[in-house]
């Protein structure tokens, strides 16, 4: 039986990392809540490492830097956005004149600025690094197909975390690698080039 094929192969798409000449680096959620709050990620140090990699490479580069930070209901459990933990991680800090851009949906795209923003800048290719893997980054990434842009993810400066089974018995768990790259799978089928890290450009 032959080795399946994405849809990307199939059609021949090219299969290189964006160039950072035609992108824009998107930095979703990197914040608090996924570092030690409530909603803390079993790899997000090594995530965290990595997506300051690739944020130090594209401000090499002269790419626009578009930090995207979820909020939620002010007083909330989760993201509170008058709240610590709403805070963008220190590894990332936003540096002068990058972009902030809050949003309330798992799509970044959805309700924001963002589309917008990107489109000022001239850029028709997304970098895309955050969390979490299976819903803010892949609700984000499949919007972007939509909205034009051809996307590349970076796998190692993505992270998610453990989910319930709905298929399993009671109390059956996906663990969090398997969720982060069974999503990465999905993505790369269609959706985004997926590259391992930062490496790909070098």
């Amino acid at each position: 039986m032959a080795s399946p094929r994405t849809l990307l192969q199939m059609a021949g798409a090219p299969l290189d990392p964006s160039a950072w000449e035609k992108a824009a680096l998107v930095l979703i959620d990197a914040q608090m809540e996924y570092v030690d709050g409530a909603l803390a990620l079993p790899t997000i140090g090594s995530a965290l490492a990595e997506a300051r990699r690739v944020l130090d490479l594209a401000r090499r580069r002269g790419a626009p830097v578009f930090h995207v930070v979820h909020h939620g209901r002010p007083g909330g459990p989760l993201f509170d956005p008058e709240g610590p933990k709403s805070k963008i991680a220190p590894e990332v800090a936003p540096s002068a004149g990058e972009a902030i851009i809050p949003k309330g949906l798992p799509n970044a795209f959805a309700k924001t600025t963002l589309h917008d923003a990107i489109r000022a800048s001239g850029r028709t290719e997304l970098v895309v690094v955050g969390f979490m893997t299976h819903l803010c980054v892949s609700a984000s990434v499949r919007a972007a197909l939509d909205l034009g842009y051809r996307t590349t993810v970076v796998a190692g400066a993505t992270a998610t975390r453990d989910l319930p089974d709905p298929l399993g018995p009671a109390g059956a768990v996906q663990p969090a690698e398997s969720v982060h790259r069974a999503t990465l799978a999905a993505l790369a089928d269609r959706f985004a080039v997926v590259v391992r890290d930062a490496q790909a450009w070098s």
